[in-house]
C-alpha cells in the first residue's frame, strides 16, 4: 500500500471516495446527502459505512461514506479505528485506488490515519498456498506528508514485530531472532551459552536448560554523538513456553509461540530506529530461549543465581520469564543508562485485571512511568498503573534462598513485578505486561487476530520525544 498526500482528494481518479460524517450531521457531498440521508436515513453512527454510485458524474466510481459517530465523542484514536474500517471494506470491494477526504475534524489525523490504514492492510499468510491479493495499492489523503512518513515507518516497525510474534515457534528461535538482530544493520552483540554463564546469568540459563535450541542473549546498541537520554529497553523473548517440567495444559499452550511478543517489540523498535534518527541512545536486550520439559530442564526447588548474586528458589517453571529478565535488567544497569523499560507477556493475572484492552504498567520512578502512560495513550495504546508495594513481595519469601520465583495467587502482576524490581539498581525504571494486549484469538476494533505489535508504537514516540 501506497499513501500519497494531495491537496485535493476529491479530484482524484479512485475506485472509491471516503468521505466522513458525525452523528446526525451531514456530509460534503451533494449526492451522499441526497441518497444516503435524504432517502435512506443514513445517521452516521461510529464505523458505519454507506456505498453509492456516482455512473462516471465524478472521478471516483463510487462514494463511500463513513460514520465517526458523535463528534463531542470522537478522538485521534477513534479516527484510527474508523479508517481501519474503512480500509477493510475497501479490500472487500478489491479497490485498488481509494481517496480520503474529511470535514469538521479538529485536529492533525496524519499520524493515526496512516497507522490505522497500515494496521487495516496486514496479513499474516507467509504460510498459505492460496494468497488473496485484495490490498489496496494507493490511498490519496489531505494530509501532513512529513507526518505521514514518520507514520509510515513506525507503521512499519509495527509490522516487523507482528511477523515475528506470529511466526510458528519452529522458525522463530532463540537463533533466528539474533540473526534478525544481526542484519538490522546496527552494532550488535550476541552472547552464547558459555558467555553467559561467564557473566553469572544463573537465572536465564536455567530456563533454556531443557531445550535442545541453544539459548541466545542479545544486545543491539544505536548511538548518536552527545546523546539528550540514554535508554535500554528490554523484550522478553521466550520462544516457546511449555511451562517446563510445571507443564501448562494443552489448551494454554496453543498460543505460547507469542511468549517472544516482547522480544518482537524491542526488535521492531531497532528495526527502524535508525531511519527515525532521534538523538537518543538506546539499547535493545532480549534474553532468547525455550522453556521446555527436556531431561536437563531445571526444576522446582532449584535454587538459582541471577547475575547479581541474588538466589532464587524455583516454585514453578512456567513464572520462567521473570527469572530471564533477572539476568536482563542486571545486565541493563550496569550499561550507564538513565532509564530502563521492560516489555513482556508475563503474567495470567495481569490479563484477568485488565482483559485484552490494556497493558500493566509498574515501576520504581512515577515520573517515567506517568510518562509512558501518556505516551500510550497518545500513541493509541492503553497503559494502566499497578501498585508496586512492598507488601507484594511477603508472597515471595523462601526459606533456603532470597526469594521464590513466584508466590501465592492473589496480586500476580504485581508480585512479579516486585520480583522484577530486586534486580534493578540505581537506574529509574518501567516494566510492562502486555499479556492480554500482544496476542489477539479473535478480532478488536482495528486488529485481526493474531500478534499485535503491542508497545512498539508507544515506545518509539517516547524515544522521538526524549
Amino acid at each position: 500500500m501506497e499513501i500519497k498526500t494531495v491537496e485535493n482528494a476529491k479530484s482524484v481518479e479512485s475506485d472509491i471516495l471516503v468521505i466522513s460524517m458525525f452523528e446526525e450531521g451531514k456530509t460534503s457531498s451533494d449526492l451522499a446527502n441526497q441518497y444516503a440521508l435524504g432517502e435512506d436515513n443514513f445517521k452516521g453512527k461510529f464505523g458505519e459505512t454507506y456505498l453509492l454510485q456516482t455512473y462516471g458524474k465524478e472521478p471516483y466510481r463510487k462514494v463511500l461514506v463513513l460514520g465517526l459517530g458523535k463528534k463531542e465523542e470522537f478522538c485521534p484514536n477513534k479516527f484510527r479505528e474508523a479508517i481501519a474500517k474503512a480500509v477493510k471494506k475497501c479490500m472487500q470491494m478489491e479497490a485498488k485506488r481509494v481517496a480520503f477526504s474529511f470535514d469538521g475534524i479538529d485536529f492533525d489525523y496524519s499520524e493515526q490515519f496512516t497507522l490505522g490504514a497500515l494496521i487495516a492492510d496486514y496479513k499474516f499468510d507467509k504460510y498459505k498456498s492460496e494468497k488473496k491479493d485484495n490490498r489496496i495499492a494507493e490511498i490519496y489523503v489531505q494530509a501532513d506528508e512529513s507526518e505521514v512518513r514518520k507514520a509510515e515507518k513506525i507503521g512499519a516497525a509495527m509490522t516487523f514485530a507482528r511477523n515475528l510474534a506470529n511466526e510458528p515457534a519452529e522458525f522463530a528461535t532463540p537463533s533466528e531472532l539474533a540473526s534478525t538482530a544481526q542484519d538490522l544493520g546496527i552494532e550488535t552483540k550476541i552472547y552464547n551459552r558459555e558467555e553467559c554463564e561467564k557473566m553469572g546469568m544463573g537465572a536465564f540459563l536455567a530456563v533454556g536448560r531443557g531445550s535442545a535450541e541453544e539459548p541466545k542473549f542479545i544486545h543491539m546498541k544505536y548511538t548518536v554523538p552527545n546523546p539528550k537520554k540514554r535508554i535500554a529497553i528490554i523484550g522478553k523473548g521466550i520462544c516457546f513456553d511449555s511451562g517446563g517440567l510445571d507443564i501448562k495444559p494443552a489448551s494454554s499452550m496453543a498460543t505460547m509461540k507469542d511468549d517472544m511478543s516482547g522480544a518482537a517489540c524491542v526488535l521492531g523498535v531497532m528495526s527502524i530506529i535508525r531511519e527515525l534518527n532521534p538523538q537518543v541512545e538506546v539499547h535493545g536486550i532480549i534474553a532468547a530461549c525455550e522453556n521446555m520439559p527436556g531431561g536437563k530442564a531445571y526444576k522446582p526447588g532449584d535454587i538459582l543465581t541471577a547475575k547479581n548474586g541474588k538466589t532464587i528458589e524455583v516454585d514453578n517453571t512456567d513464572a520462567e520469564g521473570r527469572l530471564t529478565l533477572a539476568d536482563a535488567l542486571c545486565y541493563a544497569c550496569e550499561l550507564g543508562v538513565d532509564e530502563v523499560i521492560d516489555l513482556a507477556t508475563l503474567t495470567g493475572a495481569c490479563m484477568v485485571a485488565l482483559g485484552t484492552h490494556a497493558a500493566g504498567i509498574m515501576g520504581n520512578d512515577e515520573t517515567l512511568v506517568k510518562n509512558l502512560i501518556d505516551t500510550a495513550k497518545r500513541s493509541g495504546e492503553n497503559f494502566w498503573e499497578l501498585p508496586l508495594w512492598e507488601e507484594y513481595f511477603e508472597g515471595l519469601k523462601s526459606d533456603v534462598a532470597d526469594m521464590k520465583n513466584s508466590g501465592n495467587r492473589w496480586g500476580g502482576a504485581s508480585s512479579a513485578g516486585m520480583f522484577l524490581k530486586q534486580f534493578v539498581k540505581d537506574v529509574k525504571w518501567a516494566h510492562i505486561d502486555i499479556a492480554g494486549t500482544a496476542f489477539l484469538e479473535k478480532p478488536q476494533k482495528e486488529f485481526i487476530s493474531g500478534a499485535t505489535g503491542a508497545g512498539v508504537r508507544t515506545l518509539l514516540k517516547y524515544i522521538l520525544e526524549a
